[in-house]
This record gives C-alpha cells, sequence and structure tokens, in this order.
C-alpha cells in the first residue's frame, strides 16, 4: 500500500514539474519573439533558407565567370535602391536596411579588398570602428553587450544620401546538374561620395561588403516601384536583384594580377570597347547552350526568307531606277543632241542666206553708160524723123 502511495505522489510531482517547465519555456519564447518584434522584421531559419540561394558544388559547374559591376544610382531603374531617402511611409531604401541590420547585429560586414574579397572570419568587420572611420554618430543600444555588441544610430545621422552607387560581385555560372546558365549576385557594397570642405569632384569610398544571401529575407519584405508611370510597387527590392533588373557597367573582371579595367585599358575607347566585348561574349556564351526547337527554327527560316525576298525587291528597284535614269539620260542626249544639230542647221541656214544675200549684192550692178548714151541717141534721132 505504502509502494502504491509513493508512486501515485511521484507520478504528480513529475506531471507538475513538466507543467511548470513548459509555461516557462512558452514564456521565455513569448518574451524572445517580442524582443525580436521590437528589433525589427522577425525571420526564421526556415525563412532564412527558403530565401538563401545555394552556391552550387565545384563538381556541378563547368564554366564560371565573376564580374564586378559599379550600379550608378541615377541611371535606369537603379534609383529604387535610393529612394526613399528617408524612411517613410513607403518604406526604407537599401542602405538604412543594411544600416539597422548591422547596428542590431543581425548581419555580418567584410572588409572591402579592393578585388580580392574573402569572406572569412579574419576579415569582418568591427562595426563600432566602421562608424568611427565613417563618421557616424552612434550610441551603445540597450541590452548591448561584449560579445554581442548593438549600438542606437538615428535617422538623421545615417549618410543614406551620400551613397550614390554600389559594388556588386556578380557571378555567371553554368550547372551541369540543371544545364542552365545562372547569373547570381554574391556580394553588394554600398559606396559613399563624399566631398571635402572645399568642394570640387566627390570621392568614393567604398565602405564594406555584406553577403546577399543575409539581407534577402529583409529585402524581401521591402516593395519598391521601378517606373515613374506606374506607382503600384510590383517588386520586392529581393526580386530586383533575383531578375537582374539593374543597370551597370563592369569595372572589372576577376584575374590573375588582380587589375581592373581601366588598369588594363586607360583609353576611353579601349575600355568601351572591352566592355561590350565582355557583355558580348556572356551573351553568346548563354545563347550558344541551347539547339533551338522547331517553331524556333521556322521563324528563322521565314526571317531569313523574308529578308531575301526585301533585299532581291531592293535590288530590284535600283535596277529599274537605275535602267529609268540611264533611258532618262539617253533620252536628255538625244535631245540634246538633236537640240545641237537643229541649232547647227539653223545656224547653217542663216549662214547660207546671208551669204546669198551677200552675193546678190554683190551681183547688183551699176547701169552703164553706154546704155544711156544709145537711148538718148535713140530719141533724138526720132525727133529728127518726124
Amino acid at each position: 500500500m505504502k509502494k502504491f502511495r509513493f508512486i501515485i505522489v511521484l507520478l504528480l510531482t513529475v506531471f507538475v514539474a513538466s507543467a511548470i517547465q513548459a509555461q516557462v519555456v512558452k514564456k521565455t519564447d513569448a518574451d524572445g519573439r517580442k524582443k525580436k518584434e521590437d528589433n525589427g522584421v522577425v525571420i526564421t531559419d526556415r525563412q532564412q533558407a527558403f530565401f538563401e540561394q545555394r552556391q552550387p558544388s565545384d563538381a556541378d559547374l563547368q564554366w564560371m565567370k565573376v564580374i564586378y559591376r559599379s550600379l550608378d544610382l541615377t541611371k535606369g531603374k537603379n534609383p529604387a535602391l535610393y529612394y526613399p531617402e528617408e524612411p517613410n511611409e513607403d518604406g526604407q531604401s537599401l542602405f538604412f536596411i543594411i544600416m539597422r541590420l548591422l547596428a542590431n547585429n543581425q548581419i555580418t560586414a567584410y572588409e572591402y579588398l579592393d578585388g580580392r574579397e574573402m569572406f572569412t572570419d579574419e576579415f569582418k568587420v568591427n562595426v563600432g570602428e566602421l562608424l568611427d572611420r565613417f563618421h557616424v554618430m552612434y550610441s551603445p543600444a540597450k541590452g548591448s553587450t561584449e560579445k554581442n555588441p548593438k549600438y542606437t544610430i538615428e535617422d538623421a545621422d545615417i549618410p543614406g544620401n551620400e551613397v550614390l552607387s554600389y559594388y556588386i560581385i556578380e557571378r555567371w555560372e553554368f550547372d551541369t546538374r540543371s544545364n542552365q546558365m545562372k547569373t547570381r549576385v554574391e556580394a553588394v557594397c554600398p559606396v559613399l561620395h563624399r566631398t571635402d570642405e572645399f568642394g570640387g569632384e566627390a570621392i568614393k569610398y567604398p565602405m564594406f561588403w555584406v553577403k546577399l544571401n543575409d539581407i534577402r529575407p529583409y529585402m524581401a519584405n521591402q516593395y519598391v516601384f521601378t517606373d515613374d508611370d506606374n506607382n503600384l510597387p510590383r517588386y520586392s527590392l529581393d526580386d530586383f536583384f533575383k531578375l537582374n533588373m539593374y543597370t551597370g557597367d563592369i569595372y572589372k573582371t576577376k584575374n590573375l594580377r588582380n587589375l581592373s579595367l581601366m588598369q588594363l585599358y586607360p583609353e576611353e575607347k579601349d575600355l568601351a570597347h572591352a566592355r561590350d566585348s565582355i557583355e558580348n561574349r556572356l551573351q553568346a556564351f548563354n545563347n550558344d547552350l541551347w539547339v533551338p526547337d522547331r517553331e524556333v527554327l521556322l521563324a528563322q527560316k521565314e526571317a531569313r526568307e523574308k529578308l531575301e525576298q526585301e533585299q532581291a525587291e531592293a535590288e530590284t528597284e535600283e535596277g529599274e531606277d537605275g535602267e529609268v535614269t540611264q533611258s532618262k539620260k539617253e533620252e536628255k542626249k538625244s535631245s540634246v543632241k538633236r537640240s545641237t544639230k537643229r541649232g547647227s542647221k539653223a545656224k547653217e541656214s542663216t549662214s547660207s542666206s546671208s551669204k546669198s544675200k551677200k552675193t546678190n549684192i554683190k551681183q547688183r550692178k551699176p547701169k552703164s553708160t553706154t546704155s544711156s548714151s544709145s537711148s538718148a541717141t535713140r530719141s533724138v534721132r526720132n525727133r529728127k524723123r518726124k
């Protein structure tokens, strides 16, 4: 009987202890979720894994090209990354999102190494030193510790209006498993454009690199509009990079000597030609991977036949125009010849008439005196006879 009571008491104590533990865990989870909501958007591990673009293994890759681009935020659709300059009801810009995440110690920034970027723990950026280097005002946030430092930055102190361009690392990869050519943005670097006290041309200061996979879940929650005619935000910042909606100039390709295109091609014409040739080679490589299907081949054949027909019609029109012009030229020549013949004949007739007149004038002779004298003698004789 005592053993039975002991077992019942033991079961009751275990049940009560488990209920108390569940309440404590539930309360701590709720507190943790509340803290995350106070810091910003709540991102779970599942959401992070969903938005993360997994890099294919080297065994699956047969070809890869690493491109460095510079995105000017005043050209094309790139202003979607710049506006609004300060957070408002429409949201916030990409730089504000990055700075908020860095201040809350939610993402990691890496040093800008000018072409030899290494995303390892050795090159992680100390956020406090970074803010001091670029003269950004801050204060330690509540709950900040030495191992988990956090900072409070006012909106007016974030230099969002000075970030006028971005550097991105773009990877062109051919995956043999999917037989597709994929373009993937690996990292983003905001660039400050600052002038000195005396004004002049702004100097570019690359700040740090941030891996795009770390900020993609947060970019997916920020929608922007990319067309002035349609103010409805249809794309998120994540879509902006995923769909390659940006426009940027190639300033470097990964090479052994770690030289930029400006160093390889100092002349402006050569630099523009090198950029165009790189773009054309990338597009040609992507297009040459696929064998066109029957519909595409028929469309290409029709287009080719139409082009040949237009060229033939143009040649015939040119030939007819040439014949017409040749006939017109011949008619003009014949008319000129006829007019010249007529003119020569008229000249000959006028000259002959003038000559005949001259000869007639010459043939006229004055009356001889003999005839007059004979007539006079005859008249005298007649008078005598009478």
